[in-house]
């Protein structure tokens, strides 16, 4: 079948695979070759997609224990963060890293050593993962952690499940005493403001900006900073649950947008009028629920059709801090100078990865989402070199169509033990995924 990321671009035909528990898992892969794993699809390129077969791990998606005196969970691997926040924050726990979706499996979460609002101050979820169960490419299974099989499980963390599938992971929730955020934003009227915001803002649990993407001149890079903490028992209203029912409603996009409803003056007046709104609340702080804080997008469903029927590309940098004003502000000036529509622009503070092909490094992370067209793409190749520049590298559960040259200068540090790794536990040209052959990995 058809298959895509949920950028909905590019498009693969793949078999697909679908077992029913870890001993079908070992099976279908003595069987097979080009496979890759799959969870719920989030990856937002060709990650997840096999070049011979995919297969999926949504029916692997049971709870395997729990204990409530430590808040240690192991599930298995096809579980949604969605169905581990419903058990959890009831309970008064929640997950130590968070991405920007809760409709990720936890499969995903450590192949893509996930980052959240607060990995300049906790680092990305692969640091929290206790052990993990692995099916290496012959079907055979292996118990992974810092300690046992360390060099295998520090490949995977972030490996983009190129080194096995992930069948179940073990894990700890921390303690929550309520299911709000205690939030303040702040406006900030150019990339120096912001940035300045944000190293301001270092100790917050969480914080992250919202960019302005067209704005130019001396507003370049205004923004809306978030931070955030979660919100302690005293600081609820009298009479207000500290653990709600959270509301089931969520809007949906039920068809696929015209592609010229996204464009720059659709995306000009939508940003002025947010970050006059946000700018309004300014100063002070706010309760909000957890889930709109963490997921807001996750409010609309469907929502990647508003970018029509080609799709769109996230491109996710991370940059090294010394280099990251002049490379943000040249990134910045090409998208408003070129007038490029990009709807969503995320700025965060990063600190060091964890995993060998872990994403984050020292820095700073910015997200632009565009509708898929020439000039997108060709601005996006514009972008790779300034990165590339500056020593930074583009987010692989994100990356639809980077270059193999500006993959391996971002990855330098990693890719040849990774390569070395993939050899010795006989996965290169067994797992394939297509973006692993259009990096050449």
């Amino acid at each position: 079948m058809q298959l895509t990321g949920w950028g909905r671009y590019p498009r693969h035909e793949s078999a697909v695979l679908e077992p029913d528990d870890f001993d079908e898992v070992g099976r279908l892969q003595r069987e097979a070759a080009g496979f890759v794993a799959r969870g719920n699809g989030r990856a937002y390129g060709d990650a997840a997609i096999g070049v011979g077969s995919t297969l999926l791990t949504r029916r692997l998606d049971r709870i395997i224990s729990f204990d409530p005196a430590t808040g240690r969970l192991a599930v298995e691997a096809g579980v949604l963060l969605a169905d581990i926040l419903a058990f959890a924050v009831p309970r008064g726990l929640f997950p130590p890293v968070v991405p920007g979706t809760k409709f990720v499996s936890v499969g995903g979460m450590v192949a893509a050593d996930v980052h959240g609002k607060n990995h300049h101050v906790d680092g990305g979820f692969g640091r929290y993962v206790e052990a993990f169960d692995l099916a290496l490419p012959d079907g055979s299974r292996l118990t992974c952690s810092a300690r046992d099989n360390g060099e295998v499980f520090r490949a995977t963390v972030g490996g983009m499940g190129l080194t096995g599938t992930i069948l179940s992971a073990t894990f700890r929730l921390r303690r929550i005493e309520t299911a709000f955020m205690r939030q303040r934003t702040i406006a900030a009227d150019n990339l120096d403001a912001a940035m300045a915001a944000l190293e301001a803002a270092a100790d917050a649990a969480y914080s992250v900006a919202w960019i302005d993407s067209l704005a130019r001149g001396a507003g370049l890079g205004r923004a809306l900073v978030f931070c955030a903490e979660h919100a302690g028992a005293a600081a609820l209203p009298r009479g207000t649950p500290a653990f709600p029912n959270p509301r089931r409603r969520r809007l949906t996009v039920p068809v696929d947008m015209p592609s010229f409803i996204l464009n720059r003056y659709s995306v000009a007046a939508f940003n002025d009028l947010y970050f006059r709104r946000g700018a309004a609340k300014a100063g002070r702080d706010v309760l909000v629920a957890c889930e709109p804080y963490f997921f807001p997008l996750d409010a609309m469903a469907g929502w990647n059709r508003i970018y029509g029927a080609r799709g769109f590309v996230q491109h996710q940098s991370a940059i090294p801090k010394p280099a990251s004003r002049a490379a943000l502000g040249e990134i910045l000036d090409c998208v408003s100078r070129l007038g490029a529509p990009s709807f969503l622009a995320v700025l965060k503070l990063l600190g060091p990865g964890d995993g060998l092909m872990s994403f984050p490094l020292e820095g700073y992370t910015l997200a632009l989402d565009f509708p898929v067209s020439k000039g997108a793409l060709a601005l996006l190749d514009d972008i790779d070199a300034i990165v590339v520049a500056a020593g930074g590298r583009l987010y692989l559960a994100k990356d639809a169509r980077q270059a193999p040259a500006t993959f391996a200068q971002g990855y330098a540090h990693a890719l040849p033990q990774f390569r070395e790794l993939r050899r010795a536990i006989g996965a290169a040209g067994r797992i394939e995924s297509q973006l692993s052959r259009r990096l050449r990995i």
